[in-house]
């Protein structure tokens, strides 16, 4: 019979490669413990790690389009508080209107005059707000002002005047009408005349193309917004308008108003001229509140698609948030009980070792 030589170092080094083994997955299993899911998915999961890894990138872009349903939400709310604010300052300026209706007294009309002017510039502070350093009003233009303030709108006062100056050319080369120098000259038809032709079509454009129609001198003269606002993905199959732009008709009117009242109202004019100013400044008032309600509205629906947007994101988000657990998790108290188990295998090993290391022939001998 014939017997082979085992090595002790050989035992020793095959207890060091399983004490080494153990450990690593010891780590494994307390990292499993800790995150409740696979230290490892892909070799857990095999060919159903493809499967994992789809979820969770769906998981991201669900992830991503609530972040930014989050800034429109904000842009939203901040633009309806913008336009509220422009209503409230075109309910002002017809109060104003209102009261000032039959005046005469240059006095008065001086006062007048000062209020409508406060009252218009508080709309324009209104409609070139910004968020983030954004101008809600602008449309795609979000990096420019929507609206040039009348104070500082030289381009806007000469279209006026050039507007009053061909009005007179045409007035005054029939020989029928009487000669007019200056806005006193005008009667109350011829007011209206000069309001409706020539001052009118800057701001309101071909009425037969829809009130949206934008004329090219309100672009020129007042506006730097874009005509198209910005579109916003809320979810994953739906798009729609986040803001709104300075274009609108509501807007066109309420400068239109404002301007027809602080350019005439309280020129040298006949009472009877006078309340023609009066009257369209309060007509476009109106039309003008109107639009800005509609603007409003507009903003508040989609408002609320967001909201509907973010509670199908919310379910989605959760069932696949369940798919991805049953997927990569596992069993806590399993992955304990293996880990406590390799633990005391680890512990055998090490007293294993530790007692062949002392075997010697100088303790037989």
């Amino acid at each position: 019979m014939k017997t082979s030589f085992i090595s002790n170092l050989a035992v020793q080094n095959a207890m060091r490669l399983s004490v080494q083994r153990g450990q690593s997955e010891v780590v494994k299993l307390q990292q499993e413990v800790t995150t409740g899911i696979h230290a490892d998915p892909g070799a857990a999961l095999g060919s159903s790690a493809a499967r994992l890894v789809s979820l969770k990138d769906e998981l991201q872009r669900l992830a991503n389009i609530k972040d930014t349903n989050a800034l429109v939400t904000q842009r939203l709310s901040t633009s309806q508080l913008a336009v509220e604010s422009m209503r409230k300052a075109g309910e002002e300026m017809n109060t104003t209107l209102v009261g000032s209706m039959g005046v005469d007294d240059a006095s008065r009309l001086a006062n007048t005059k000062t209020a409508l002017t406060s009252t218009f510039n508080a709309f324009f502070v209104a409609a070139n707000s910004q968020s983030n350093g954004e101008y809600l009003l602008s449309g795609l233009n979000s990096d420019a002002r929507p609206l040039t303030p009348y104070a500082e709108n030289a381009a806007a006062k000469q279209t006026f005047a050039d507007a009053f100056e061909s009005f007179k050319l045409e007035n005054n080369s029939n020989p029928a009408n009487a000669t007019i120098t200056g806005y006193r000259d005008l009667s109350a038809d011829q007011m209206k005349d000069f309001i409706d032709r020539k001052i009118v079509p800057l701001y309101v454009g071909d009425t037969s193309a829809g009130e949206n129609a934008v004329p090219d001198q309100w672009m020129t003269d007042w506006s730097q917004a874009s005509d198209k606002n910005v579109q916003s993905r809320i979810s994953g199959s739906e798009v729609v308008s986040t803001t709104t732009n300075a274009n609108e008709a509501g807007v066109r009117k309420m400068v239109l108003a404002s301007v027809i009242a602080s350019q005439l109202l309280a020129e040298d004019l006949s009472s009877q001229a006078r309340q023609v100013v009066n009257q369209t400044a309060q007509n476009y008032t109106q039309q003008a509140i109107s639009g800005l309600i509609s603007m409003g509205s507009d903003l508040g629906t989609s408002e609320g698609r967001v909201a509907k947007a973010n509670a199908l994101l919310d379910s989605q988000t959760k069932l696949l948030t369940t798919h991805v657990s049953d997927l990569e998790g596992v069993d806590p108290y399993e992955a304990t009980t293996r880990m406590k188990a390799l633990m005391t295998q680890i512990e055998t090993s090490y007293t294993l070792t530790s007692r062949m290391q002392q075997l010697s022939l100088i303790n037989f001998l």
